[in-house]
């Protein structure tokens, strides 16, 4: 699990509950179409679950 993961907003937050709103800034996505590169580990791991209807998500 030493890897990257690039983690892209494919959903807009709109309509969201609050948590799953600040889940997806805490992982620094502010518009949809937009990607991040964060560390592979448990805890990126998981926000990603807790938000996986509105991110996709590659292994680099």
């Amino acid at each position: 699990m030493a890897g990257m993961l690039k983690i892209t907003l494919v959903k807009s937050t709109i309509g969201s509950i609050p948590k799953h709103r600040a889940t997806v800034a805490a992982m620094g996505l502010k518009k949809t179409g937009r990607s991040v590169t964060l560390p592979d580990n448990p805890a990126t791991r998981g926000m990603i679950d807790q938000v996986r209807h509105l991110v996709k998500v590659e292994e680099i």
